[in-house]
């Protein structure tokens, strides 16, 4: 991990009200980690904003009702140029159904696939929620996980 660095900020204090208010709630122990997530939110936005390689979650909720739905799903997913890692599918009532599609591949490709599944008729929301593999950010990518298969996978 690298070393701490301590800097000073200037604030208004109902704003610095706002911002303790907001991380007490979240569960913050202390104002430094809030602001540490802060930036490497904005170096994740960055990341997505400059094409890399990301992973993301797309979260749909269609009526499966809906004529040539499924079809029109399944030919999307199966000409998506990333990676599909994994689909979960569930039945929440007689007529909706959720849809969570864990993905891997270029920022702008994944926003592409997410934009062409929540706009096919029948499907009711959508939302793309990107993450990053956590290369760029300092502090957090810096713990590599080594895991032995012959042994229990645990995380501490």
């Amino acid at each position: 991990m690298s070393d701490l660095v301590r800097f000073g900020v200037s604030i208004e204090d109902d704003l610095l009200k706002r911002f303790d208010q907001d991380i007490e709630k979240k569960g913050y122990s202390n104002r430094s980690e809030a602001i540490r997530d802060l930036i490497r939110e904005q170096i994740v936005a960055e990341e997505w904003q400059s094409d890399k390689e990301t992973v993301g979650t797309i979260t749909i909720v269609y009526d499966h009702h809906t004529r040539d739905l499924s079809s029109n799903l399944t030919h999307i997913q199966h000409s998506f140029e990333g990676d599909i890692k994994s689909v979960l599918h569930i039945h929440l009532d007689h007529h909706n159904c959720l849809e969570v599609l864990v993905v891997s591949g270029k920022a702008r490709l994944l926003q592409q696939f997410a934009n062409q599944l929540v706009s096919i008729k029948g499907v009711k929301h959508g939302k793309l929620a990107m993450t990053t593999l956590g290369d760029a950010i300092p502090g957090k990518g810096d713990h590599q996980h080594h895991h032995n298969p012959d042994q229990p996978h645990t995380h501490k």
